[in-house]
């Protein structure tokens, strides 16, 4: 892929109707993490369910919520996308179609899936109500607002190809080499962004980036709330949150013309 595309034709029953970020976390450092991520983000947990309090969400000040939290009972956490639909087996085959590898099901309601290059996704059945009243973004001087993809070398033409036929949204190729992004524009809180690995082969990861009026202030803001920073680049500061989990801070527009 080369250039920009536009949106790919997406049958209505596909068609992504609204994205949830989710920060998933071993369950001994949930209670840290979720508090660290209210605090940066400026959001509120609420709504936790589960047998076990395992879900959250982090709400807004104003418009939907589109972050996450779980806590996760064995490994080392990280992130993935719920993408809602409203026809989650017509999603799924779709999917199936464009590489994906189905991992399981949650009844009639959620697929699990890995991205042709192994990065773990669900399709959830929308329920008519996320994205009634978007994001707004006026006023704010960040906001948690990408899915960063860890790519390596040898999968990066399959993973574009499929992010971007599967949302149908549109697909651009950065200034930089190595760099794309796969947006809805401002319909949509959450835009995924593709970079290229260092390594050959491997799994796709995932990490989560910042939109920063102001880094250098942001990243102070997140060291203070118990973060560490790893790395200072010419348009992104890389760091840990309090429990490890990697994730950055951009110099991109929290409020873009989008």
């Amino acid at each position: 892929m080369t250039g920009a595309t536009t949106n790919d034709e997406v049958p209505g029953g596909a068609a992504v109707r609204w994205v949830w970020l989710f920060l998933d976390t071993p369950v001994a450092d949930a209670e840290r993490s979720w508090a660290f991520w209210s605090e940066v983000t400026g959001q509120e947990v609420v709504d936790r369910r589960g047998e076990r309090d395992e879900f959250a969400t982090l709400a807004p000040p104003q418009g939907d919520p589109w972050l996450k939290l779980q806590a996760v009972g064995s490994g080392r956490g990280g992130v993935h996308l719920d993408l809602d639909v409203e026809d989650v087996h017509l999603a799924a085959a779709r999917a199936e179609a464009l590489g994906a590898t189905r991992v399981g099901a949650i009844g009639d309601t959620v697929v699990v899936l890995r991205s042709p290059g192994g990065f773990v996704h669900c399709l959830t059945t929308w329920d008519g109500r996320a994205g009634r009243r978007g994001q707004p973004r006026d006023g704010l001087t960040s906001i948690l607002d990408q899915c960063c993809l860890d790519v390596p070398r040898s999968r990066w033409e399959a993973e574009n190809t499929y992010w971007q036929r599967l949302t149908g949204w549109a697909w651009r190729a950065s200034d930089e080499p190595g760099y794309a992004s796969v947006s809805a524009g401002a319909a949509m809180p959450v835009r995924i962004l593709l970079q290229t690995l260092g390594e050959e082969d491997g799994e796709v990861r995932g990490h989560v980036d910042l939109a920063c009026a102001d880094r250098a202030t942001d990243t102070a803001r997140h060291v203070a709330a118990g973060a560490v920073v790893l790395e200072e680049r010419s348009f992104w500061t890389v760091l840990l949150d309090p429990v490890g989990r990697v994730h950055c801070l951009t110099d991109r527009p929290p409020s873009p013309a989008r």
